[in-house]
């Protein structure tokens, strides 16, 4: 069902159509044949490691059109979906070209926002895309957005940790819970971090409940069926039987640390945190760091498709350039350093052939996974579904409620949000 926009955003369309309010820099021009201006990137990567690389690669834009002005701006991530539809609503401040998370993207669009791509330079070698990627860049026939990486998650542990303890990776909850026992029992340390503020990281247990938050197809919500309430009931146990430690803030930071200082054997979590992890101490031998498929639950065995596209805003004064910019920084040339250094899945079927992604065991790995992935709804309220959820899974993990409320909760706060679905 497509979500009807707001008089004040439908005005704010219009303006931006009438008066092209992209960045504040003069219009680029390409009557010599040749691109110039500025194109204003919000990069959403994580600071310390991706945006190093995403910025050289930027750079390297630069040096093949000399005329173009990148201007990078890095934006946290937690932030960054609001900020560009205040921007772009208002008409002000808005960037020419966004690094929209996957269900952002059909929000965007449906909003008005987006440039459509078809016909585009953006789109290059299009059939080129893996096709699981792509799904989430489409809105109502139109293409508005690029794939530029796409994930999953897996488990995370530590090799001598386990090795020391006996065990191998769970492959499911009886599992781990039988593992994380001997990790304690061996070496005093916790077996699993679960992190507790944010809901994508329940998204596993959920699918291995054989849940899922709705049917798009039904237009139904299911997060409240008995599916959806067995998961709730299993995070909650992993927490109560010791097999887990959690937290109801800075989840992403302390599970990090925890993980990289040895305090506990296993996170879950995906290929966008493996630079950051070794950065810790317990991983200065990078070989030390295992990855395994998330442990099924009682019905299946499921991680979650994540991933992030780039978009060209509607009001861009310098589309052109913004559509050149992003066919470079989604090119396989590109998607292959970031593999490389990054250890990011490409979104491009021949990236993978390249030697960077070949080399690297992570990619490696979570390719398998991204193609077996679970695709989240890619509908504009999609990425709203996330806040209901948040609310219940923490207070689930702390006590405060109920795996069955919860799931009653989070379902009736989705049938506000989605107008006229059961």
């Amino acid at each position: 069902m497509r979500r009807g926009i707001t008089a004040t955003a439908l005005v704010a369309a219009l303006a931006l159509a009438a008066t092209a309010c992209g960045s504040d820099d003069e219009t680029g021009s390409k009557s010599s044949g040749e691109l110039s201006g500025t194109v204003t990137w919000w990069d959403t990567s994580s600071v310390g490691s991706e945006d190093k690389v995403f910025k050289k690669l930027a750079e390297g834009f630069e040096k093949k059109h000399p005329k173009v002005d990148v201007k990078y701006v890095n934006v946290p991530f937690g932030e960054a979906q609001n900020k560009f539809k205040n921007a772009a609503q208002a008409g002000d401040g808005a960037p020419d070209v966004i690094r929209s998370e996957v269900a952002w993207t059909p929000d965007f669009a449906n909003l008005g926002y987006l440039a459509p791509l078809d016909g585009t330079a953006a789109l290059k070698n299009q059939d080129d895309f893996l096709k699981q990627a792509v799904a989430s860049t489409e809105y109502e026939g139109k293409t508005y957005a690029v794939p530029q990486v796409i994930d999953s998650m897996g488990v995370f542990y530590n090799k001598k940790m386990f090795k020391e303890a006996g065990v191998e990776a769970p492959a499911d909850l009886d599992d781990l819970k039988a593992v994380a026992k001997k990790i304690k029992d061996k070496t005093g340390k916790t077996g699993l971090y679960l992190r507790g503020d944010d809901p994508y990281y329940f998204l596993s247990f959920l699918y291995g409940e054989g849940g899922d938050m709705v049917d798009a197809g039904s237009k139904s919500v299911t997060i409240d069926k008995p599916e959806g309430v067995k998961a709730f009931k299993a995070v909650k146990e992993l927490v109560d039987d010791g097999t887990a430690k959690t937290d109801a803030s800075d989840g992403w930071e302390n599970m990090m640390q925890a993980f990289k200082n040895g305090d506990v054997a296993m996170m879950i979590n995906g290929p966008w945190a493996v630079a950051d992890t070794l950065t810790g101490s317990e991983f200065t031998d990078k070989d030390n760091l295992g990855v395994a498929p998330v442990p099924a639950g009682s019905a299946a065995q499921g991680a979650p498709q994540g991933g992030h596209n780039l978009a060209v805003y509607a009001g861009s004064k310098n589309l052109e350039a913004s559509y050149a910019f992003v066919e470079y920084m989604t090119s396989v040339d590109s998607q292959a350093t970031a593999a490389g250094e990054l250890n990011l899945l490409p979104t491009r079927t021949s990236a993978y052939a390249k030697k960077e992604a070949v080399d690297s065991e992570i990619v490696g790995f979570f390719k398998p996974v991204v193609e077996t992935a679970v695709e989240r709804p890619w509908i504009p309220e999609g990425g709203s579904l996330f806040e209901p959820l948040r609310v219940e899974y923490t207070k689930v993990l702390t006590g405060q409620t109920t795996p069955e409320k919860a799931a009653k909760a989070t379902g009736d706060s989705y049938r506000k949000l989605l107008e006229g679905w059961k």
